[in-house]
């Protein structure tokens, strides 16, 4: 039975969530789990060379510090070499400036690293210009800083460590066919697409025709993120909602309230990407919260209706496109490959494997250990909160990796571009 109809036919088995789990949500699954394994153990890396609060998310890496070296590079150049657009960049790099891993120049300037070090330091947070409000222009050039020349000497061969670590947990045949499976479709895009993942939603010009052959031995996350991008690029169009939105907090609610502070653990999304914004209001109707004394509640409106079945009807039909595309038999394959995941049996006190991976090491934040924010020198009262924002979410991901993974990435800058 094809995923298209297996999605459509009744459920009413143990397996209902796996059946009614588009493929996008299930690598969207994956990929967030991967994610968050090699994160943390970057952020042990960093803190083990002394770079406590070091902490960025395996997005950046892929999408842009994997370009950058100790040579200056100007922002044309990583636009080109990163397949991102200048919108997509700046405000990463003005990130990057203020947590301390790149350096900026500006085009008529040149690199004075004591200069740039004296001025953080003096006036951290206050100089003028600091970070994204610099103005930065194509010209603009960017350096790693000695913190992110390390940063890249950890970053470099995790994807490669997580993905042994996958094989050697889930066995070398689930693990093979997962990666196989994936290739054969990737093979098969017709665009070039960024090996990280990136919100396709505010791209102002399609992504460029393919023009090389097939990509031998990319890292397993870049392909779960290029064929999620190569979905979101097929769906965005024809939604109403941005499907960020759709998989994720639109999917969970209903015409009946539900708390706000019920979407973080229904969606597996932070309290700030899944929370009330401006992007949801024409979709959800807001209420005090009738059960509670106080905080607000949500329900879907009627347009927010409409957007949840579109949601529903356009991934089996993006599904049944890919079927005719890339062959019944490849997504059969994909899909089955990316369920046994979320299928193999724990032997210790996890019930599934994948599980095991998301159990994060002592000494990180999402295992409860308290180090400042990044670009920060002590923890204040929101970095605390978000601290345990993320060790629930973590605790949620653990026992409860199927219904608790986000149905699609949601990449929130307070965690350094990870979920």
């Amino acid at each position: 039975m094809s995923p298209s109809a297996r999605r459509n036919s009744p459920a009413n088995a143990e397996g209902a969530a796996d059946l009614r789990r588009p493929i996008s949500a299930l690598l969207s699954q994956a990929l967030v789990a991967f994610t968050v394994e090699l994160d943390n153990e970057f952020e042990l890396r960093m803190t083990q060379l002394g770079f406590v609060g070091g902490r960025l998310s395996l997005a950046v890496w892929l999408n842009l510090l994997r370009f950058v070296g100790d040579s200056p590079l100007t922002v044309k150049q990583l636009e080109a070499q990163s397949m991102l657009e200048q919108t997509q960049i700046k405000p990463m790099l003005g990130c990057l400036e203020r947590w301390g891993f790149v350096w900026i120049a500006p085009s008529h300037g040149r690199f004075d690293a004591g200069t740039l070090i004296a001025q953080m330091q003096a006036s951290r947070g206050l100089r003028e210009g600091w970070g994204s409000g610099r103005g930065m222009n194509a010209r603009t050039t960017v350096r790693l800083t000695p913190m992110g020349s390390k940063a890249r000497e950890v970053w470099e061969p995790l994807p490669k460590t997580i993905e042994i670590r996958w094989r050697e947990r889930f066995g070398g045949e689930a693990a093979g066919n997962l990666r196989q499976a994936m290739e054969a479709i990737q093979d098969q895009l017709k665009l070039e697409l960024p090996q990280g993942f990136v919100d396709v939603r505010w791209r102002r010009r399609p992504f460029a025709p393919k023009v090389q052959g097939p990509t031998a031995d990319l890292p397993l996350p870049a392909l779960l993120s290029q064929l999620l991008l190569a979905f979101a690029i097929e769906f965005e169009p024809r939604s109403d909602a941005p499907l960020a939105l759709c998989a994720n907090t639109i999917r969970v609610l209903s015409e009946e309230p539900t708390p706000e502070a019920d979407l973080p653990r229904r969606t597996g999304c932070s309290p700030e990407t899944c929370g009330l914004g401006w992007q949801l209001k024409p979709y959800v109707a807001v209420a005090p919260d009738p059960a509670a004394k106080r905080g607000k509640a949500l329900r879907l409106t009627a347009r927010g209706m409409l957007a949840q079945q579109q949601y529903s009807r356009l991934a089996d039909e993006i599904q049944q496109n890919w079927e005719g595309r890339f062959g019944e038999r490849q997504i059969c394959r994909l899909w089955n490959a990316l369920l046994k995941l979320f299928d193999l049996e724990g032997s210790g006190p996890h019930p599934l494997l994948i599980s095991e991976g998301l159990v994060p090491p002592p000494g990180v934040v999402r295992a409860g250990d308290s180090a400042p924010a990044l670009g920060r020198l002590s923890v204040g009262s929101a970095a605390l909160k978000r601290m345990r924002d993320l060790v629930a979410q973590t605790e949620a991901f653990v026992a409860d990796p199927v219904h608790s993974l986000p149905h699609y990435p949601m990449l929130d800058m307070n965690r350094g571009f990870g979920p």
